[in-house]
């Protein structure tokens, strides 16, 4: 009786913190999508999310996220895992970490700089005969830096599911005859798989609504769901067409978040044999 009361005292907060920032901003959100500029109610902002532009808005955003989310998991699964191989794992994965520590606005600058006409990219390649290119204000630079900026998000999860790989289970895939191929594709693969969903979340849910960066680096070349939220909420002051793009990106990060859960498989550990519970 006294560990449930307790167990009812320590969810308030938590309780609270939901009802605050989670449930009451996506109900005012909602409860906007059903107004006008003038402030009337009305259903045309659900119909006009359907016509061709935003459709082809949306197609767009799926797509640069599914970019980013793939190139972020090409280069941040072996980088885990050759993480987890190194002596000191730990303080290599700090040094990954850390640049996510700085303000994003900073490194979305320096980047600007680096690949500016003036700047040290372009320098290079004039040295070696190229000559200046625009590298800014184009798909490839959006897609370059945003990678740049999910990446540590997605090692994480990824280092940590390969950390805690029982290692007699990749000996003993070798011992039954199966080549370094054939143990990634059996054995590693699928029970890292939950890190590497993990990361997807992380990476492609955000991606989905970025603004700043394609504001800054893609410059009107990429529009996203973001940028179109940022318009119709700071330009066009129309705060229920905004709303109702920002209903159905919660929806997909909603669906995403269904297809991207999955269950903790049981086959990590040391090595050594555990008690049974």
């Amino acid at each position: 009786m006294k560990n449930n009361r307790l167990r009812s005292i320590y969810t308030v907060p938590y309780t609270v913190w939901i009802l605050l920032f989670v449930l009451a901003p996506i109900a005012l959100i909602v409860y906007y999508s059903f107004f006008d500029l003038t402030g009337n109610f009305t259903l045309a902002n659900y119909r006009n999310f359907f016509t061709s532009v935003y459709l082809t808005l949306t197609i767009s955003s799926f797509w640069y996220a599914f970019l980013i989310t793939f190139f972020s998991l090409l280069i941040a699964y072996p980088t885990a895992y050759f993480l987890t191989k190194t002596k000191h794992k730990q303080l290599w994965l700090l040094l990954i970490i850390i640049p996510s520590w700085i303000n994003l606005l900073l490194k979305t600058y320096a980047f600007i700089g680096l690949m500016g006409l003036y700047g040290p990219l372009n320098a290079f390649l004039e040295v070696i005969g190229i000559g200046k290119q625009q590298i800014l204000f184009t798909d490839f630079s959006f897609v370059f830096v945003s990678v740049y900026i999910f990446i540590p998000f997605m090692i994480l999860p990824i280092f940590n599911a390969l950390d805690k790989l029982n290692p007699a289970l990749i000996d003993a895939a070798r011992d039954l005859g199966a080549n370094g191929w054939t143990t990634f594709k059996r054995v590693i693969w699928p029970l890292t798989l939950n890190g590497v969903k993990s990361g997807v979340q992380v990476v492609f849910i955000p991606a989905l609504s970025l603004f700043m960066i394609t504001r800054l680096i893609a410059g009107n070349k990429v529009i996203t769901l973001g940028t179109a939220i940022e318009q119709q909420f700071l330009v066009t002051q129309n705060w229920g067409m905004g709303s109702t793009i920002a209903v159905f990106l919660i929806l997909f990060m909603f669906i995403i978040m269904l297809f991207t859960t999955g269950k903790e498989r049981g086959a990590t550990g040391n090595g050594k044999n555990r008690k049974a519970s």
